[in-house]
């Protein structure tokens, strides 16, 4: 299950448009809804632009060359893996407004409610305005992405959390709790034996997030990545075997 939050007994909340911008501003004060579901094709656009903002988060954005077009053929293959075993992303939306009950899927939504202590302000309507269904004060506010990786020290896969982000309109707010617990509620749930991935030592909220959530560190290993020029080393290797054996 995902995290257990409060929820109080349902209160109107406040939207109110700002017409002097370019874009009209939602302002959300009382309560805020949320629906943490899986992606579709339908989102691609949303995807693409998170994935762009977390690159910029880190000062990352040179070395992002992903376009709608290569998401697509990463995230929603015309022959799917199984449900989560594949790369998968689970969005998380906010509305002013209840959302309908889901209805069963592969995944079904989970709907939950925040109290919110300050006024929250979309002031990117069109930009992230969800298109998964015909609800219109529904926006994008964050992502997980995930897929199954293995071990030869388990007999079961787990998930590798390859990352967690939010707009900054929704940080600071609890949603982090709610998607990465629904993450490790669909691997408890499914079988699965672990969630693991790189937590960043310099960033101690993040730090401190995970180990709140239960994620345990192993000091005593080292992240070690073979990209770019040193791995194509080895592809040139091989094709020079390869020509040296005619």
């Amino acid at each position: 299950m995902a995290p257990a939050l409060q929820q109080s007994a349902p209160s109107e909340a406040i939207i109110t448009t700002n017409s002097s911008s370019e874009n009209n501003n939602v302002t959300i004060t009382g309560k805020i809804y949320t629906r943490v579901r899986l992606a579709t094709k339908s989102d691609l656009s949303h995807i693409y632009q998170l994935f762009y903002q977390i690159h910029e988060y880190h000062n990352y954005t040179h070395l992002y060359k992903a376009t709608e077009s290569s998401l697509a053929n990463l995230l929603f293959k015309e022959n799917p893996l199984p449900l989560f075993y594949g790369p998968s992303v689970l969005l998380l939306e906010v509305s002013p407004t209840p959302f309908n009950e889901p209805t069963n899927e592969g995944f079904k939504p989970v709907l939950t409610t925040f109290d919110l202590k300050f006024p929250v302000v979309e002031g990117q309507v069109e930009e992230f305005r969800s298109k998964y269904d015909n609800k219109n004060d529904a926006y994008i506010a964050g992502y997980a992405f995930f897929y199954a990786n293995y071990s030869c020290f388990y007999d079961k896969p787990g998930f590798y959390f390859e990352s967690l982000y939010f707009r900054e309109s929704y940080r600071k707010l609890g949603m982090g709790s709610l998607l990465f617990g629904t993450v490790a509620s669909i691997a408890a749930n499914n079988g699965f034996v672990s969630v693991e991935g790189i937590v960043a030592v310099w960033n101690k909220k993040s730090y401190d997030f995970y180990i709140n959530m239960g994620v345990e560190i192993f000091d005593e290993f080292r992240y070690g990545k073979l990209h770019g020029e040193n791995l194509q080393k080895y592809a040139d290797k091989k094709e020079k075997n390869d020509q040296g054996s005619c």
